[in-house]
């Protein structure tokens, strides 16, 4: 895990350095109330793909996929303060084949952030974090759809943390916090019952306290095309400190006219406490459980309207 987050820190490094351009445009467009200072807006998007096939000689199987994502904010911002708050929900399906037609999960997220800072000098802040992240339906360990894996609050992460926040005109934000507590829930007593994302057998809270670090960047890097990627990572000073939590996205979003857009979102994580099934030789027996880096990778055209 070293590696990785020494490349995700490069990775930053070099994002912050590059040069921002007079015609820099936010991913989300803003409705700006001058009376109350309040910024606010959001995007929604619905990505459809298709596959019919009939009599189709190479093989294959029909298939349909939708994504939709809701990302609202509301911010709010004077000389000496910044308040931000942030919700995005994003859900997927796919169904393939049609003897039973079969619907799987492909994307689930609940996360709302909500962030405090007061400036003390130049562009840092002393500023407070509070984050919430689960799911809305269950997760099966597909192709066995009779094991759930996970549900909503199975897991569920509160997060809260006190730190200095480094902001430049809220296209880069990095939030440094020595002081940050992680709740994780496990409302479900199956999963709670077998130890699942690191709750003790039985239980349904853990509690840590560590340090946190959050950085965020988004930039438009060319014409109609947006780049938005956060990093959150964090340690627990009480048990096994050198297991860095690791959760990384990005989003390129590439805007064809005003209501098509293509998008490109990844998500990278890692995280000590979830162990995951291991088939070492390929075959299909379990050999083993452990955590394991993450991946999600979402490309979709579709239909988006931001407000």
């Amino acid at each position: 895990m070293k590696k990785i987050t020494t490349i995700l820190f490069l990775f930053f490094l070099g994002t912050a350095s590059s040069q921002d351009t007079s015609a820099e445009k936010n991913l989300r467009s803003k409705s700006k109330d001058t009376l109350s200072g309040w910024d606010t807006g959001g995007t929604t998007s619905i990505n459809i793909t298709q596959t019919a096939l009939s009599n189709w000689n190479a093989g294959g199987q029909n298939s349909l996929a939708l994504n939709g994502l809701l990302s609202l904010f509301a911010n709010h911002r004077t000389d000496n303060r910044t308040w931000e708050n942030t919700l995005d929900v994003g859900y997927g399906i796919l169904r393939q084949g049609s003897r039973p037609a079969i619907w799987r999960k492909t994307d689930d997220k609940i996360d709302f952030m909500s962030k405090y800072g007061r400036k003390t000098t130049g562009n840092w802040y002393l500023a407070g974090l509070a984050n919430f992240k689960t799911q809305m339906a269950p997760g099966y360990n597909y192709p066995n759809d009779s094991v759930v894996i996970s549900k909503f609050m199975a897991p569920g992460y509160l997060l809260g943390a006190l730190g200095m926040e480094y902001n430049r005109n809220g296209k880069l934000t990095a939030f440094l916090a020595p002081f940050t507590s992680k709740t994780t829930f496990v409302l479900e007593s199956t999963l709670s019952n077998a130890g699942a994302f690191g709750v003790k057998p039985g239980e349904n809270i853990r509690n840590e306290f560590g340090g946190y670090i959050r950085m965020f960047y988004k930039n438009d890097i060319m014409e109609n095309i947006n780049l938005q990627t956060k990093l959150d990572l964090f340690t627990n000073y009480l048990d096994r400190p050198q297991n860095i939590d690791v959760n990384w996205e990005m989003l390129i979003s590439m805007r064809v006219n005003k209501y098509i857009t293509v998008t490109l979102s990844t998500q990278l994580i890692y995280d000590h406490d979830i162990k995951i099934n291991i088939d070492k030789n390929g075959d299909g027996i379990i050999d083993a459980v452990g955590p394991r880096v993450q991946l999600k990778e979402i490309l979709g055209v579709g239909l988006a309207y931001t407000f």
